[in-house]
């Protein structure tokens, strides 16, 4: 029997098969958005379980750097207030500026006249720099406030001359971790930690620097810090899960890994050390209005307080519960919960 259909019925039966295949498109949508949130959930997941959460007591470096402005007093009281503030460590930087002399960029006066203290940037930077006899007087005084000194250094002199002071680590800023004669002089002629920063680094340089330590057994001397050279730096920029990344990859190998923040605020910060940087490194100053480049993105005594005090109380926070009910919720527990 030949069955007959009607334009009308035809026309029904075709808008009925469009709507099936429209919802089974989205049907297929959906499937596929499920299928990249779980993907997301699962690798979320899977670093949250590899991290380990640390136990260790966070340490806070009060960088003053240059913030000193040449100023000899002002640094030494800027120790005591990173002291009171409750800070591990105070750091300096050391350059020898001499080797620049003719370097075309410090011939040329400061890209910012406002912020400069010379006519050239040479004169600036000359300005800025204590000799070392200043820096182990420095040590010297932080001892007595019972705060750690350490020190930046820029170049094979520098490192020499601060090598000779004996500090507990020093450090190799972003600028110069690159700079394999600085890295072997340190690694060959100084007892105490190295801490080196992977600002404005690509993964070649950092494979360079990671396989120089290797090279002389040192990479347990080696304290390794995220961080973005930029100031102040925007937060999207800040890029915290690069200390999951270097956990990952160097936890196992290296002495520590730190964050070396010059964002705004310290809510950043606390963050960090819950991802595993035990070294929160953050520029200091008295007054962010002063003159020079860095003040801006540093911390004024009030915020380094809060900074210590947070990082602190984080510490204590990170843990499990020790039972099921904790002796503090007992009477909480009598006075509310329903039984």
């Amino acid at each position: 029997m030949v069955m007959h259909m009607d334009m009308g019925d035809m026309a029904m039966e075709v808008m009925a098969m469009e709507v099936m295949a429209m919802d089974m498109v989205k049907v297929m949508a959906m499937a596929m958005d499920m299928a990249t949130v779980d993907t997301q959930m699962k690798k979320t997941l899977n670093i949250l379980k590899k991290m380990k959460v640390s136990t260790r007591v966070p340490r806070i470096i009060a960088e003053i750097g240059c913030n000193h402005m040449g100023d000899f007093d002002l640094a030494k009281k800027m120790i005591t207030k990173a002291s009171d503030c409750g800070a591990y460590a105070v750091k300096f930087q050391k350059r020898c500026v001499e080797e620049k002399i003719n370097d075309e960029i410090y011939l040329n006066p400061h890209p910012n006249k406002m912020h400069s203290f010379g006519s050239t940037y040479y004169e600036h930077r000359k300005f800025l720099e204590f000799d070392i006899n200043q820096h182990k007087e420095l040590k010297k005084f932080a001892r007595t406030k019972s705060i750690e000194y350490s020190c930046s250094v820029w170049d094979v002199t520098s490192a020499n001359e601060i090598i000779s002071l004996n500090p507990k680590f020093i450090k190799v800023p972003s600028a110069c971790n690159n700079n394999l004669k600085l890295l072997e002089k340190l690694i060959l002629n100084f007892s105490g930690d190295i801490h080196v920063s992977l600002g404005m680094t690509n993964k070649q340089e950092e494979n360079v620097l990671i396989e120089t330590f290797k090279k002389y057994n040192s990479l347990k001397r080696l304290v390794l810090y995220s961080c973005t050279s930029s100031y102040p730096c925007k937060f999207e920029d800040v890029s915290l899960l690069e200390i999951i990344r270097i956990k990952e990859k160097y936890e196992d190998h290296i002495k520590d890994i730190g964050f070396s923040g010059h964002h705004l605020g310290i809510a950043v910060d606390i963050a960090s050390y819950a991802l595993g940087a035990n070294w929160i490194e953050r520029h200091f100053t008295l007054d962010r209005t002063f003159k020079g480049t860095d003040h801006i993105a540093s911390l004024e005594p009030t915020g380094l307080r809060k900074l210590c005090r947070d990082l602190h109380a984080t510490k204590l926070s990170l843990k499990y519960k020790d039972s099921d009910i904790l002796h503090c919720e007992i009477s909480q527990r009598k006075k509310l919960k329903f039984i």
